[in-house]
């Protein structure tokens, strides 16, 4: 992955460790792409119209995925206080996203992946969440 050869050659070193940094970044990108592959399934069933809510979710988790991945990788002179929330929004729309795509599940299988994959990416959200110092976590209440 060439992101962490950028990553690595960077004159600061990032607040993460780098190989929780490189699988929070592949997870979420995984996530992300697979949100919008299950929106566009969404689009192509004959259910559609009972698929909107689900739909949008995916389209939103998508977006802050690639959102966060991006904040997430800057390491020049980083907001502690806003890489913390937009890794914990991300977080929400990942469980969000999880818990819509599961209502589908029985009935579309692309569902059923993006839960699984938006479970494993809501995870992955917390283990990088564990590197904000308790102080950072309580400012920002």
């Amino acid at each position: 992955m060439h992101i962490m050869e950028m990553i690595r050659s960077h004159p600061v070193m990032p607040q993460f460790e780098l190989d929780d940094m490189r699988i929070f970044l592949r997870i979420a990108a995984e996530c992300g792409q697979t949100c919008v592959s299950c929106a566009d399934a969404c689009l192509a069933e004959k259910t559609r119209d009972q698929l909107v809510r689900c739909i949008s979710i995916n389209l939103d988790c998508a977006d802050i995925s690639l959102v966060t991945q991006r904040i997430v990788m800057r390491q020049g002179a980083p907001d502690i206080k806003l890489i913390q929330s937009q890794v914990q929004t991300f977080a929400m729309a990942c469980r969000s996203c999880r818990e819509e795509c599961a209502r589908h599940a029985a009935m579309h299988e692309h569902c059923r992946i993006c839960a699984e994959v938006c479970a494993r990416c809501e995870e992955a959200c917390a283990r990088l969440l564990r590197f904000f110092p308790a102080t950072v976590a309580q400012d920002s209440r």
